[in-house]
């Protein structure tokens, strides 16, 4: 790494060239604990985190940074080998350099300029670094447990430094058609005769639009997308079953259990849901946190994320996410990372836990 490069942008290179795909984040868990005890930081890494703490001068409130180390597997059509960094002027690329280690490399590098400037005022800051946050193994959950009380959050995820102060939910939704089973060349016989597929096939068509009705004000309205299909046993067999999973993308306008109810009064086949522990997220009208990131920030813009998080466990703290990297790019083959937003990241992380915490 060039000695012109700042050393969060060093570090952000060093989380890169360790592969740290769901499931095998030890080796990056591990650098991460040595990088911040070689700072002089109190840190721990166990099953669920690498936790960092930097306490006040007296007590107060608790921040917490909060991110992850695990990345999805490179995939194809890399153009340079996903794990080895690379800086091509103002980029680097590599998989996981904007989801999320650079909001990782970030928050790091910010707790450790609070650290040696004397630490906040009051309170403490916490970063938490958890583990499966791309699969549904995500270990976040059990690290919030061991942190203890939390009173507001940074998630940092790619958002261009833009300020998410809504996330929907994901609910998956298995919709079941039952048929009857017989010849396909006898299937006009009959006026009883279900035909699995059909019947899931007119369903489909009731979606569009089916929870129009209450939008919410950031994220516009639930929706309900057919990603998987599922039915047949042969060729000239009518159908006995037909299957289609549903991409449910909620927002706090709506329970879960409210959609699940509108999508079974709508539907004729049977509504099974198979997931619902992604619930919606939002930042509370009146955060004073998002207000400190305002007034740092003056120019971020506020907006409602398409996409899930572990923003999740800290849905009843004052928080939004927030965090160096395109969204878009994420999980892209050929990703990169702009490194001045890397850097920026750095600072404002640190300011906001400075103020936060005063």
């Amino acid at each position: 790494m060039a000695s012109t490069w700042p050393p969060e942008v060093s570090l952000l290179s060093d989380l890169v060239a360790i592969p740290s795909i769901s499931g095998s984040e030890e080796p990056v868990a591990r650098f991460v604990e040595e990088t911040a005890r070689a700072w002089g930081l109190a840190v721990t890494r166990d099953d669920a985190s690498v936790t960092l703490v930097v306490p006040g001068k007296v007590p107060g409130p608790t921040l917490a940074l909060v991110s992850h180390l695990d990345v999805v597997p490179p995939g194809d059509r890399w153009t340079r080998d996903p794990f080895t960094p690379v800086i091509e002027g103002d980029r680097l690329y590599g998989r996981g350099s904007g989801d999320a280690k650079a909001s990782v490399a970030a928050m790091l590098s910010a707790a450790r300029d609070l650290a040696e400037a004397g630490g906040p005022a009051t309170g403490r800051l916490v970063v938490l670094l958890g583990y499966g946050e791309e699969t549904k193994h995500t270990t976040m959950g059990e690290a919030v447990r061991r942190a203890g009380p939390i009173d507001a959050a940074v998630i940092g995820e790619p958002t261009n430094l833009e300020f998410a102060i809504a996330q929907r939910g994901l609910m998956m939704v298995d919709l079941v058609a039952r048929g009857d089973q017989r010849h396909a060349g006898y299937a006009a016989d009959g006026l009883d005769f279900t035909n699995a597929i059909s019947l899931l096939a007119r369903d489909l068509g009731k979606l569009s639009g089916l929870f129009d009705d209450r939008p919410h004000a950031v994220l516009g309205a639930a929706t309900a997308t057919p990603t998987m299909v599922e039915g047949g046993v042969s060729r000239n067999v009518t159908p006995p079953t037909a299957r289609v999973v549903l991409d449910v993308r909620s927002t706090p306008a709506w329970t879960h259990a409210e959609l699940a109810d509108r999508l079974r009064g709508a539907l004729d086949v049977e509504v099974v849901v198979a997931s619902d522990r992604l619930v919606p997220c939002e930042t509370p009208t009146r955060s004073r946190l998002l207000e400190l990131a305002a007034r740092i920030r003056p120019g971020a813009q506020h907006f409602g994320s398409p996409t899930c998080s572990d923003w999740v466990f800290f849905r009843d703290c004052d928080a939004f996410k927030c965090g160096p990297g395109t969204s878009r790019r994420s999980h892209t083959s050929d990703e990169w990372v702009d490194l001045p937003e890397v850097s920026q990241a750095r600072r404002f992380f640190g300011t906001l836990a400075k103020e936060y915490l005063s």
